[in-house]
């Protein structure tokens, strides 16, 4: 296996992992009887457990190195699929969401980092089509949930037997990962690596973009039926839409990165995830507010990988760079459906998303941050600019 594929394994099995729980959240809470309140509560542990844990991923890889940590914290977070419908109460399924939280930041650091490091090597743009992989695992993981759901599978028996495929699967991906790098003479990472001022502007960029993409994901459906009048499964194809645009632009994105450079595709982007929010805002039938979605989709889609692999060239090293801007983004996913619902309830659902379609904007006009800054990086950046005219 190809390091290329070995990684690509890797994101695809973070992916499964997120879109094999995310079937089987309705059984959790029957199965508890939670109310949608402490629902909410439990499922805000893993983006904290994200967000606390990420810092301290790159220290971690320094150790171990990058591949082995890869290998450790992918293994860890496919066991962790396990746990949660094995917790007998509310305040236990608290305590591994955390875990699982954890588990999930600290892996995608040391992936992203190890997918840099193959990006450089190989001189061309990988980044957006990982994370395109991320998406297909996700969705056909889902799709399985879906299937089990729909069969009454238990969800302790499907989770355990999904989380022991995975864990196979680790383990072929993690033989074709890039052999660890000697760390001798390299300084070691600070123990809790916060965001430096040379990448609060990239990880502006991805502030934006996540933002953007976290309360679509999370309020499309809600959306179309509570403004546009859509029924349940015109609301569920609408995410289902949002989605598949998303995996899919990233899946071709480093074609557009590799002739544009980073920049303009985020611009380009941005603009056309603007010109998606305002058909959402505007448009008042459920095939418009679709179409809107699926603008947004596109345009939103390459944003958090090449801030990624932009603050692999502004930090000191390709993994706490990583890190500081991933820690950004999980903020602001951690916020954007909170602030979403809020934005609706004081206000109405189209102001909602006419502030998501201005933090678009802004994302569009801060786009430069992700200029190369790397020699190596900005050699390929003058070398796109010019081949782009």
């Amino acid at each position: 296996m190809t390091n290329h594929r070995a990684i690509a394994l890797v994101f695809a099995l973070h992916g499964a992992v997120a879109g094999s729980l995310s079937t089987r959240i309705p059984w959790l809470q029957g199965h508890l009887d939670l109310t949608p309140a402490v629902l909410g509560l439990i499922l805000l542990c893993q983006p904290v457990g994200a967000f606390v844990a990420m810092p301290m991923a790159t220290r971690m890889a320094h150790r171990l190195g990058g591949r082995t940590a890869t290998r450790l914290l992918l293994a860890l977070w496919c066991a962790c699929l396990a746990l949660p419908a094995l917790a007998p109460s509310p305040v236990w399924l608290a305590g591994v969401f955390l875990v699982f939280g954890m588990a999930a930041g600290t892996c995608d650091v040391v992936m992203n980092s190890q997918a840099l490091v193959l990006e450089r090597r190989l001189g061309r743009s990988i980044i957006a089509g990982l994370h395109g992989m991320w998406c297909v695992g996700s969705l056909a993981a889902g799709g399985v949930g879906v299937l089990a759901a729909h069969l009454g599978i238990d969800a302790r028996m499907h989770l355990a037997v999904v989380s022991v495929v995975l864990l196979g699967l680790g383990g072929l991906a993690g033989r074709g990962l890039l052999a660890n790098q000697s760390s001798e003479g390299v300084p070691a990472p600070r123990r809790f690596a916060l965001p430096s001022r040379a990448i609060l502007a990239v990880g502006l960029v991805g502030f934006c973009g996540t933002f953007a993409e976290g309360a679509s994901a999370n309020w499309a459906a809600v959306y179309v039926t509570a403004v546009a009048s859509a029924g349940p499964g015109v609301a569920a194809a609408t995410y289902t839409v949002f989605m598949l645009c998303m995996a899919a632009t990233r899946l071709i994105g480093d074609r557009f990165v590799r002739r544009m450079g980073a920049v303009a595709v985020v611009r380009v982007g941005g603009i056309v995830a603007a010109a998606g929010g305002v058909l959402v805002v505007a448009g008042r039938t459920p095939w418009l507010c679709m179409a809107g979605f699926a603008l947004v989709g596109v345009g939103v889609a390459v944003v958090v990988p090449l801030v990624f692999a932009a603050a692999g060239d502004v930090g000191d090293t390709p993994g706490e760079g990583i890190a500081g801007v991933a820690t950004i983004t999980y903020l602001s996913g951690l916020i954007a459906p909170a602030v979403t619902g809020w934005a609706a309830g004081a206000l109405s659902y189209p102001a909602a998303f006419a502030m998501i379609t201005a933090i678009v904007a802004v994302m569009t006009l801060l786009a430069g941050a992700l200029r190369p800054r790397s020699r190596a990086g900005a050699e390929e950046g003058r070398r796109l600019e010019r081949v782009a005219g």
